[in-house]
């Protein structure tokens, strides 16, 4: 459903509503001002450690302490680097050391303050303090807005694939500022936009439509900008209420990341060469052409598809990955651990046209295999 067009100074609140785990998403431009107010209400007398990335922190943490000093939280700043190389072993025990070092108790927060890696690192460490404590999203980046930051799913990385070590732990709420968009690169930006249009492809041609017509309008923000991310909001929102932990059909979200995260596997985590959301970029563009050669999806909507993509610059083929994405064989492999394989068969998010995904369970690695390699010599 498209919302109307809001004013700057709109708040749209958007429920999750999950039995005894409800929360809501706040979103709008200016939010950040309102989030201690929020967090003060949600646990009154509480602490607070702030979770955040070195760039975040450079850019608006101190406004955000200063906002919670006011209204009666004390925080403890956990800084750690940016890059999906954060979401480690290694960094995950440095934050859960650095919460107990800070004394966070269960009766207190912890707060998630930046894009995705910091929402799933933070997450999943408040998942496992003294076995759970409540914890708070404040994402900070397009992707995590409308994807990450919603859903309850944390995690870090390890050598055999990513997001595979973690825990659904849900969110107790969700603060999403859209004017801090303003301070994301365009790289960055255009990065998160994959996981909007994903939700047109999964089960909304109407917003694919809306994001055909109206994606630079997003890009430069505005009233468009807060309706692409309340739009995406209500649609996670939605699937998660009826599926929490990916029992069903909240693996649709899913749709061009068994792709993705084989990729972003090759290339060893390594964002100089791609970020997440190129790689979901590349992946919904090869989602939507491996459908069409399996006779499931017209060849016209998986044209569109890759021209809506290549149209606001991100990557819609294998070949456009810096240093390259290794062989099929290689990328066969990389996606042997992904969270979907059941009894060692792959299951992809197909599709039967924009707006019509699919779960598709029991692909043969060789139709897969095949299709890449034709890819890969395209």
């Amino acid at each position: 459903m498209i919302l109307a067009p809001s004013t700057p100074a709109a708040r749209t609140v958007v429920p999750v509503a999950l039995e005894g785990r409800a929360y809501d998403i706040h979103i709008g431009r200016d939010q950040l001002a309102e989030a201690a107010a929020l967090i003060a209400a949600l646990a009154p007398g509480a602490r607070a450690a702030l979770v955040t990335d070195e760039t975040v922190a450079r850019l608006h943490a101190d406004a955000l302490e200063a906002s919670l000093a006011r209204a009666g939280i004390g925080t403890t700043r956990i800084t750690i680097p940016p890059g999906e190389a954060s979401k480690s072993y290694a960094r995950f025990a440095a934050v859960c050391d650095a919460l107990l070092d800070a004394k966070i108790e269960r009766n207190d927060l912890v707060i998630a303050f930046g894009g995705g890696v910091v929402g799933d690192l933070a997450g999943f460490a408040a998942a496992v303090l003294r076995r759970g404590v409540r914890f708070v999203q404040i994402p900070t980046t397009l992707l995590a807005q409308v994807d990450s930051s919603v859903g309850g799913k944390t995690g870090i990385n390890s050598s055999h694939g990513k997001n595979l070590i973690g825990a659904f732990h849900q969110p107790a709420l969700v603060v999403a500022d859209t004017a801090l968009l303003d301070t994301l690169s365009q790289r960055e930006f255009k990065a998160g936009y994959a996981e909007v249009v994903k939700y047109g492809l999964i089960d909304d041609p109407a917003f694919f439509d809306w994001c055909e017509v109206n994606w630079s309008r997003v890009i430069a923000g505005g009233p468009e900008r807060d309706q692409a991310v309340a739009v995406s909001c209500r649609a996670k929102a939605a699937i998660v209420a009826r599926d929490e932990r990916e029992e069903g059909d909240r693996a649709l979200l899913n749709l061009g990341h068994t792709f993705a995260h084989a990729l972003e596997r090759l290339t060893a985590y390594d964002s100089s060469r791609l970020v997440h959301g190129e790689a979901v970029a590349i992946g919904l563009a090869l989602a939507f052409r491996f459908s069409q050669r399996l006779g499931l999806c017209p060849g016209q909507d998986a044209i569109r598809v890759s021209r809506h993509l290549d149209n606001i610059g991100l990557p819609s083929r294998l070949q456009q990955v810096p240093g390259g994405a290794g062989s099929a064989e290689d990328i066969v492999a990389a996606m042997a651990q992904d969270k979907k394989v059941k009894r060692g068969a792959l299951t992809f998010i197909l599709a039967r046209g924009i707006g019509r995904s699919f779960i598709a369970p029991g692909i043969p690695a060789d139709d897969v295999r095949g299709f890449i390699a034709d890819e890969l010599a395209g």
